[in-house]
């Protein structure tokens, strides 16, 4: 059983476009390898509403996939893990 879902990531964008870009395929392939990827949403760099961990813009990409209910556990729990992740949601659609 799979269900479809969408991931907002907003990353930090401190340390780079490097580091972003190499966040947004860290993420990207994660998802590809527990589900389908169906739509990529990139916003790109955007003022945050509030400060985050001191930090006043973010890089946001919006993802829209299919997966087993078990993943976007999991994808939260990795991405609050890992340095330069600002902040991240996943809703089931």
């Amino acid at each position: 059983m799979t269900n479809k879902y969408e991931a907002a990531l907003i990353y930090s964008v401190a340390n780079g476009d490097d580091a972003v870009n190499a966040l947004k395929d860290k993420f990207n392939d994660l998802i590809a390898k527990n589900g389908t990827v169906e739509n990529v949403d990139e916003w790109g760099k955007r003022r945050l509403a509030y400060l985050i961990n001191d930090e006043a813009e973010g890089y946001y990409v919006f993802t829209t996939f299919t997966s087993a209910p078990e993943f976007p556990a999991e994808l939260e729990r990795v991405a609050g893990i890992t340095e330069g992740v600002l902040r991240v949601m996943v809703i089931k659609k």
